[in-house]
């Protein structure tokens, strides 16, 4: 697809059918590429634009001496989603860090689960359940994460993901699992599909993972947007200027209908 415009989007919900549009973002708390300059405002402003439901963040700074006395999250949402839920994953002397779901809709609950692996990499499966009804009423599950950089950590970070989603996802309840996998192998794929019954939704719509790393030259498939209970009707890579100048990875956003019972 060509690149994002700056245009204030009409609400999903507005258009005929009802629809939800999800964003996926790694922030990289803030900075642009190689920590060249502070971007989260200029991230704020064409975040905003998109029009999205409900966004999920990666690396995203809770607090933080110098970069973040208040926190990312609050900033981005700022009166465009009402409702937020941050997870705190790696903590350090000067602040800390984790995922972060911004919402349109009301949270019934939320929780952050421990995927860690070692204490040197602290990693966490944010997942809320938010209020929809004008999906019938249904509740929808959001999930966020950000993954190990290693194969292995993934392949146990995909078993905690699975039991997680079997624990606390009703079979009939729809879900949305979004964020930095760091599969660039593309390994993780077939275990969510058969263990927990998701699917891709680039794959889904074009055949192939998008590319979202480095924002400057995206060659990696690291960003990923997985379903349950939906059907895709639109997925985008937000690339080329302002997003490739924004962060280290590209932005991720997908259409989303209730699927027919």
């Amino acid at each position: 697809m060509g690149n994002a415009v700056l245009a204030v989007a009409r609400h999903p919900l507005e258009v005929l059918g009802v629809r939800i549009k999800v964003v996926t973002f790694n922030i990289h708390k803030g900075f642009s590429w190689f920590n060249q300059k502070v971007t989260l405002e200029e991230m704020k402003t064409h975040l905003q634009a998109l029009g999205a439901d409900m966004v999920c963040l990666q690396e995203v700074l809770g607090w933080h001496e110098l970069f973040a006395p208040r926190p990312q999250f609050e900033i981005l949402a700022d009166r465009v989603w009402s409702h937020y839920a941050y997870g705190k994953n790696a903590v350090y002397s000067k602040g800390h860090h984790g995922n972060a779901i911004l919402s349109r809709f009301p949270f019934e609950s939320y929780e952050n689960l421990d995927l860690s692996n070692h204490r040197f990499e602290r990693r966490g499966l944010l997942h809320g359940v938010v209020s929809c009804p004008e999906w019938s009423g249904k509740k929808v599950h959001i999930m966020t994460a950000h993954l190990d950089l290693l194969s292995w950590g993934r392949e146990r970070q995909l078993n905690k993901l699975c039991e997680a989603i079997r624990a606390r996802v009703p079979e009939g309840e729809p879900l949305i699992l979004a964020g930095d996998f760091n599969d660039w192998a593309e390994e993780l794929g077939s275990g969510l599909s058969e263990r927990a019954g998701l699917r891709e939704v680039f794959l889904d719509r074009t055949g192939e993972h998008a590319r979202t790393f480095p924002a400057v030259w995206p060659y990696l498939k690291l960003d990923r947007i997985y379903v349950r209970g939906f059907r895709v009707v639109e997925v985008e890579t937000l690339s080329g200027l302002p997003w490739s100048r924004l962060s280290d990875h590209l932005a991720l956003a997908a259409v989303l209908e209730e699927e027919a019972p």
